[in-house]
């Protein structure tokens, strides 16, 4: 076994003086770091589980009153007592009602469900004609893209298109993808009344028919066949429904459903139709699933996109708008670039104010204690997003601080002290690691607060605290273990004088003399003159403060930057018909072009990236009041501008415009257009009333 030169005892000695432990531990921290890295997801955000649970009862026909009495008073107080119910809120209007509970942070929501389950089940004293209770949990979603399919063809053919283009994404691991736009056909059975009548039958029992007809069961596995088994056939199209049997008569005869009935079938349901100009389109919403890369799902969304897009006809598109993905790649990045200028102005300073060698192995721990910190996100399951990103550059200033206080200090000993190079690294390790371990250990304290916060923005900030204290780990294991075994080898090389030194015997001369002539006569002039010193300062920080108590640095949760979406919600009156709201939307869609035609004559860009409207339903937060309207009666249009970047004017000025431009028809209730920023900044205001009802 090898034996180890003379020297102090412990693992600081140990590590200075063994060159293949200290290499060895540097290989280990970068090559788990590097293998760690392709295996890191990339999203917006960190995954934001939602603690709630939302149940919601129809009662057809029951006012807003009725169903508070009747179904919110009845379970609000059950509903609070299952455990771990944080909170609730209630909401009562015509023909429904619903009660969202939130649940304490971290509560395993499957029991939740479980629990508020058992609970509805215990009540018993609900309106009779009251709907069963529908439990929602709180679901997780992060779009990644929409794809939009238009063009000169049927509605029914762009479904099958959409059909194509989910399959075939499914085949290469896209799962979440959800079809808008157009519906399954169905077959409609209508009954005259007189029929029913002349044949003495009732709904009720050609419903049971057909019920019956169409379903069918599983029997079991046929054992060693590796088959299942059916019983019953499904019988659904026109045909087979009207010529099933009613019952027979007592000539014989059978009374089939086609005798009392007209049955007839339908082609796909468009009571939620997209457009695009005159064209009609079917939008398919891309998710990423929770284990998903978005960046990834990106790319194979892009590359089925392409390859049935060759397959359509002539004039049919297959278009991907709202790509949340190339906003994550372009703010990722913006951050990259932004970490890798920051390294290298804190390398550049190093090798002015430290010799080569020396600022060479003090900057080599910055990628170290990063790339070390990647490895043990990845195993702590966290992942590459803006939170992250923006904690590894918060650390970037602070990992070389340790560094540079170790390596100068080892220089220092063994330039103007004269001790022996293994010596003066080994040394300046011992004497510098108490003031530095306390002083990580303070800020790792500081930002392990920031674990404490609860709730969904704890949630989503707790990225920052575990990403800044494992950097700040990785940084005191290379700062102590590694750089002393390179800083012997560095000084005992340094004692020459080398031309690439030449920045650094330069810098550090100008610091000596305005060390001397400047900073020395200045502080004994503060010195001296301390009282009117004092008094400056004391000034200084009032004029500060004065500017908080006037108002002018206003408080903010969150800066909210704009957006390039608008969207444009309607609702008609009552009397009107779904004629009225496509006429609606046709006005939207022309008052859009004329808006962007006069912004691109006076800035010299179109606007416009993407329009599509929409009949049957409102794009966004919706209007208020619209709930119990027909879908028929509703309609929007969503708008995509170019990046804010790239034109002078914002998206509010656009939905100014725009707001004047429409001509509100006869048969229209309402029209609001709404341009959206980033964050809870940018959410409107709400103001909501409480108290006890006054009985008449």
């Amino acid at each position: 076994m090898r034996s180890l030169p003379p020297g102090g005892a412990g693992i600081l000695s140990y590590f200075t003086r063994h060159r293949t432990a200290a290499n060895l531990l540097l290989v280990m921290m970068v090559v788990g770091g590097l293998a760690a890295i392709p295996q890191m997801r990339a999203q917006f955000f960190p995954d934001i589980i939602s603690d709630d649970v939302t149940i919601v009862i129809a009662w057809d026909g029951a006012g807003a009153e009725d169903v508070d009495d009747g179904i919110v008073a009845v379970l609000e107080p059950v509903l609070l007592a299952v455990p771990g119910v944080a909170g609730s809120e209630a909401t009562s209007r015509e023909g429904r009602a619903t009660l969202s509970l939130e649940f304490d942070p971290g509560w395993d929501m499957a029991r939740a469900a479980d629990e508020v389950q058992a609970a509805l089940d215990a009540v018993t004293d609900l309106p009779e004609d009251a709907e069963d209770p529908e439990i929602r949990r709180g679901s997780w979603s992060d779009r990644v893209t929409d794809v939009v399919i238009t063009g000169p063809v049927a509605p029914d053919q762009l479904g099958r298109f959409a059909d194509e283009f989910t399959a075939r994404l499914f085949a290469v691991g896209v799962t979440r993808a959800t079809i808008r736009g157009v519906a399954a056909p169905q077959t409609v059975v209508e009954v005259p009344s007189a029929s029913l009548i002349r044949h003495d039958v009732s709904m009720a029992e050609i419903a049971t028919v057909i019920a019956a007809a169409a379903a069918s069961a599983p029997a079991g596995d046929v054992d060693g066949a590796n088959a299942r088994i059916r019983t019953g056939q499904a019988q659904r199209s026109a045909a087979e429904i009207a010529a099933l049997t009613l019952r027979t008569n007592d000539d014989g005869s059978a009374l089939t459903i086609g005798d009392v009935a007209l049955v007839r079938s339908e082609g796909p349901d468009r009571d939620r139709a997209y457009f695009v100009g005159e064209q009609p389109a079917i939008s398919i919403r891309i998710d990423r699933s929770e284990d998903g890369d978005a960046l990834a799902i990106q790319a194979l969304v892009e590359e089925v996109a392409a390859d049935l897009q060759a397959t359509l006809p002539a004039g049919t598109t297959l278009d991907l708008i709202r790509t949340q993905a190339e906003a994550i790649s372009g703010r990722l990045n913006i951050l990259l670039d932004n970490a890798l200028t920051g390294l290298l102005l804190v390398v550049g300073l190093l090798f002015l104010f430290l010799n080569a060698r020396t600022a060479f192995w003090v900057a080599a721990g910055i990628p170290v204690a990063m790339i070390a910190a990647i490895g043990l996100m990845w195993v702590a399951g966290l992942t590459i997003n803006m939170i992250s990103l923006f904690a590894l550059i918060i650390t970037l200033g602070i990992v070389v601080d340790d560094a540079i206080v170790v390596g100068e200090h080892a220089d220092y000993r063994a330039r103007h002290l004269g001790e022996p190079p293994v010596v003066a690294a080994e040394t300046a390790a011992r004497r510098m690691a108490a003031p530095v371990f306390s002083a990580t250990i303070t800020t790792i304290l500081a930002f392990a607060a920031l674990a404490a916060i609860g709730g969904r923005f704890g949630s989503l900030i707790a990225d920052i605290p575990f990403t800044v204290i494992v950097v700040l780990i990785a940084s005191l294991v290379e700062c102590f273990l590694i750089l002393p075994n390179h800083m012997a080898h560095a000084l005992a090389h340094s004692a020459r004088v080398h031309w690439y030194d030449m920045p650094s015997r330069v810098v550090n001369r100008g610091f000596d003399w305005a060390k001397e002539r400047l900073f020395r006569p200045l502080m004994r002039a503060v010195v001296v003159a301390r009282y009117p010193v004092l008094a400056a300062v004391i000034l200084l920080l009032a004029t500060q403060a004065a500017n908080f108590i006037r108002g002018d640095v206003t408080w903010r949760f969150f800066n909210a930057p704009e957006l390039s979406s608008v969207t444009g919600n309607f609702a008609m009156l009552d009397g009107a018909s779904r004629d009225d709201s496509l006429a609606m939307v046709r006005e939207m869609q022309r008052a859009t072009e004329a808006v962007a035609a006069r912004y691109e004559a006076d800035h010299g860009v179109n606007p416009l990236v993407y329009v599509l409207a929409e009949v049957g339903g409102n794009t966004g937060p919706g209007l208020a009041g619209v709930d119990n309207k027909d879908a028929d009666l509703l309609g929007s249009i969503a708008i995509e501008l170019v990046d804010a970047d790239l034109r002078p004017y914002s998206a509010f000025a656009f939905v100014a415009d725009l707001q004047d431009e429409v001509r509100q028809l006869p048969m229209t209730e309402v029209v609001s257009f709404r341009g959206f920023a980033a964050g809870r900044a940018a959410m409107p205001s709400t103001c909501r009333c409480s108290g006890p009802i006054p009985q008449p």
